[in-house]
């Protein structure tokens, strides 16, 4: 059950585009029934091949895996709908516009997602609206499930001890690391130069002397725009966009170029290419006024003043992210990067210009405030903070202690979804289709209805 379930996660997360199967002649039939639920072998073939087109790779044994996680998750329905789990059609329906600006990003627009799936995006609205709903359902069941369950000191050591010696993995130097970011004020004067340049862009564009795309690709200030030829796909109700910037997006009428106008991260015009109800595609330019050495200068003595306080003790790092960061995403980390197993990371996960600052540093240590140029061509001053290094060693209890307690943890809880597994499936009505019997996955369903029958 506990791979079974693994492989469930991965499932919802990365096969809710269902993409049309023109070709299709096989007749489809009901291959699975718990209570009021069914699976069609259409559910399955066509969640193997939307994985095959991500790339996913297929396991031998995929067909019984998939209807297993078909299975799993109904059950877990079932359960939510009669405990009355609460699940709004607006919170579904949030999700479904997220998965949808995904994949417009991931192919590359709405009409390339459009030609690739088959079906407009009207139809894959509705495609995702009851797996999507279901899976709500089922996550919200299991949580239900296992938000009682807590791991102890001595579950930790009697779950590591049983881990054999080789088995153990093998860690790299990790680290820690925060970092205490400041972007100081260009000048009046830098900020009216962006703007006059692009007013320049816009003039040209509009008598035919430039084409807009070009031109973005030429002259904006971030990399992602001169990539994407200065293209966004937006929706309305997106919160990761500068309310100024979605506020003028859905001001223009097609073919508009927008006057420049200021957002938190420059200056830019905008053209509009089309809208469609509450999604826009738009075209911008964005100018970064640039910093001189003045106000870089401004920016070091400051954090210089934030580092002798940290040194001092009369202020800790969370509290000088709260009050001196101008990083927002540092607001929710207490500043602390982040990689994808938390907040320990590997030297080669690291910005390649904090490498050589870690070189000065101990534990605990702050470095000297310096200059920086972010991943969006912006000019700040930082100042490094080590909390945590790590020497290259073999997984122990004194280093890694959360490490292991985290994965005690995640096995206790998937103990604890099958033993609610193993006493809920005999209070409901199952059928499993002949050809699925020898299924090792579907264990537990085939022998709940085996002995309904009295086999």
């Amino acid at each position: 059950m506990k791979k079974i379930l693994f492989f469930l996660s991965f499932l919802l997360l990365n096969t809710l585009l269902v993409f049309a199967q023109p070709n299709k002649v096989t007749a489809d039939k009901i291959v699975g029934i718990i209570g009021n639920k069914i699976v069609l072998k259409s559910d399955i073939t066509d969640r193997l091949l939307d994985m095959q087109r991500q790339g996913a790779e297929i396991p031998e044994n995929g067909q019984c895996l998939v209807f297993q996680d078909l299975m799993g998750t109904k059950t877990l329905v079932l359960q939510a709908e009669k405990d009355s789990l609460p699940v709004t059609d607006e919170e579904v329906e949030t999700d479904i516009d997220n998965r949808i600006r995904t994949y417009i990003n991931q192919f590359g627009g709405k009409n390339e997602l459009e030609k690739v799936a088959g079906k407009t995006i009207y139809q894959l609205k509705e495609d995702m609206r009851d797996p999507i709903k279901d899976q709500k359902l089922a996550a919200a069941m299991r949580n239900k499930i296992v938000d009682a369950v807590r791991i102890t000191p001595t579950e930790v050591r009697n779950y590591f001890v049983k881990i054999p010696t080789d088995s153990l993995p093998y860690y790299e130097s990790e680290v820690e690391i925060g970092q205490l970011i400041v972007f100081p004020k260009a000048s009046r004067d830098a900020e009216e130069y962006c703007k006059e340049q692009l007013n320049e862009y816009k003039a040209a564009i509009e008598s035919g002397k430039k084409d807009f795309k070009q031109a973005a690709a030429q002259y904006s200030d971030e990399p992602g725009a001169k990539e994407r030829f200065g293209q966004m796909e937006i929706n309305r109700n997106q919160k990761d966009i500068d309310p100024t910037f979605l506020s003028k997006c859905f001001t223009l009428k097609e073919g508009q170029i927008s006057n420049p106008f200021k957002s938190k991260f420059g200056y830019h015009i905008i053209q509009l290419v089309s809208r469609n109800g509450e999604d826009v595609v738009v075209r911008h330019i964005i100018k970064i006024p640039q910093v001189t050495t003045i106000e870089l200068k401004e920016g070091l003595d400051k954090l210089d003043s934030v580092r002798a306080k940290l040194i001092a003790g009369t202020i800790d790092f969370g509290t000088a992210i709260n009050k001196y960061s101008d990083d927002d995403n540092s607001k929710f980390t207490a500043g602390m990067m982040q990689g994808p197993g938390g907040t320990f990371l590997t030297i080669d996960q690291l910005d390649k210009d904090i490498i050589p600052i870690l070189k000065t540093l101990k534990p605990g240590a702050y470095s000297q405030p310096q200059a920086f140029t972010d991943p969006s061509g912006k000019q700040g001053v930082r100042i490094i903070y080590l909390k945590t290094q790590t020497a290259p060693h073999r997984e122990n209890l004194r280093d890694d202690y959360n490490k292991i307690a985290q994965r005690a943890l995640e096995e206790k809880k998937e103990n604890a979804i099958e033993a609610w597994f193993n006493k809920k499936l005999s209070s409901y009505y199952i059928m499993i289709d002949p050809e699925f019997k020898d299924c090792d996955a579907l264990k537990p369903w085939v022998d709940v209805a085996n002995k309904r029958a009295g086999k």
